[in-house]
């Protein structure tokens, strides 16, 4: 009967962190590639927070072509032949000239 309990709790913790690491990872997939030395991995989906600054990055592989929008979350990596991106990049210079 113990034998069952400690093995029914171990079974429930289990479940908890497989379910909380299966949120994790499914909300960082969501989410634009996060900066690391550069990005190897760009989105497209459209950036909502405001932007602070940007820096281009030319390819030389492992690192793509990528603009890198840093916001007050951290550092993004998009897709620069995306409309909208270059449109950001297009204002942002346009309010900071």
């Amino acid at each position: 009967m113990e034998t069952q309990r400690i093995l029914m709790r171990s079974l429930a913790v289990v479940f908890i962190a497989s379910v909380i690491w299966t949120i994790t990872a499914d909300t960082e997939k969501n989410t634009a590639e996060k900066f690391s030395i550069c990005c190897t991995a760009v989105s497209t989906v459209e950036l909502t927070d405001p932007i602070i600054g940007f820096r281009l990055q030319k390819q030389s592989l492992p690192c793509l072509m990528a603009v890198i929008f840093k916001t007050e979350r951290g550092e993004f990596c998009y897709d620069p032949r995306q409309p909208w991106v270059k449109e950001k990049v297009k204002l942002f210079r346009a309010k900071n000239a």
